[in-house]
């Protein structure tokens, strides 16, 4: 186990929504409340936390749950500490994501299990972290924590059923699609793409991928390579390129590039520019 330390950051989605990677061996945390959820995997070693009244541990690949106002403490269970990966969502972020739950009520979910074990939202819950590190679009980083953090309150918080899918105007999707197509520099929000189509967030991802065969944020970044390909062949900087087609940086447009096409940007540029003359 590295030594001990706690990397925070915030990131836009959602409003600003923050994660810590943390590694922790002598560190004890005495009795205390966040005003937000704390919702953690251990990804190495084991942590020993006071929650409800009880003492709890926590092992490899193992979820905490820790309640808004919860009392509750942490320490290691092991003798080599515990690294860990958690997000930070409050209660106005279930309260938005719950609207979308039958009957439109806002919930506040409370978690009765203090440890669970569930390797599908684990994975999730790491995608999420692992894409605002890598500075992914907020629309990319917002479907993740919506669907993942609904499908999270509606398993292990209050029994509620996921909603129903609803009939969407086709037009109106297409709208948004057409949003898209003029738009790929664009950081836009989830909420602003629904907005648009006129109905939850929710419906909204399902009935895009299923009138369109692709999720809304992979569409993104189509959409942004078709426009990089065309400023590629035209001479841009790479570094231009990146910024125009709403790409975090070089490396984040040369990774999506490559996977999509098999080669690079400056590659294919090179080839392009060559082939022109």
């Amino acid at each position: 186990m590295s030594k001990e330390k706690a990397n925070y950051k915030v990131s836009e989605a959602l409003n600003g929504i923050e994660i810590v990677d943390a590694h922790y061996k002598k560190q004890a945390f005495s009795k205390h409340v966040h005003e937000g959820y704390t919702i953690g995997v251990i990804e190495q070693g084991a942590q020993r936390f006071f929650r409800s009244g009880e003492n709890h541990i926590a092992d490899e690949n193992s979820i905490i749950l820790v309640n808004a106002d919860d009392v509750h403490t942490g320490e290691a269970a092991t003798e080599g500490g515990w690294h860990y990966r958690a997000i930070y969502p409050t209660p106005e972020h279930f309260s938005l994501i719950s609207n979308d739950l039958i009957g439109g009520d806002s919930l506040i979910p409370y978690f009765r299990d203090s440890v669970i074990h569930d390797k599908r939202i684990a994975n999730q819950l790491r995608l999420i972290m692992d894409q605002i590190e890598e500075g992914a679009s907020v629309l990319l980083v917002e479907t993740l924590i919506y669907s993942t953090l609904l499908a999270l309150a509606a398993k292990y918080g209050r029994t509620q059923e996921l909603p129903k899918d609803i009939g969407v105007n086709s037009n109106k999707l297409q709208l948004a699609k057409e949003f898209l197509d003029a738009n790929p520099e664009v950081d836009v929000s989830l909420e602003a793409l629904s907005n648009i189509v006129g109905c939850s967030k929710y419906h909204f991802i399902r009935q895009f991928g299923k009138s369109f065969g692709i999720s809304p944020h992979a569409y993104q970044i189509q959409v942004r390579l078709i426009k990089a390909k065309q400023l590629l062949k035209a001479g841009v900087s790479i570094a231009d390129v990146s910024h125009d087609c709403g790409f975090h940086d070089q490396s984040h447009l040369t990774r999506h590039f490559k996977k999509a096409l098999g080669t690079t940007p400056k590659q294919f540029q090179i080839q392009a520019i060559s082939y022109k003359n």
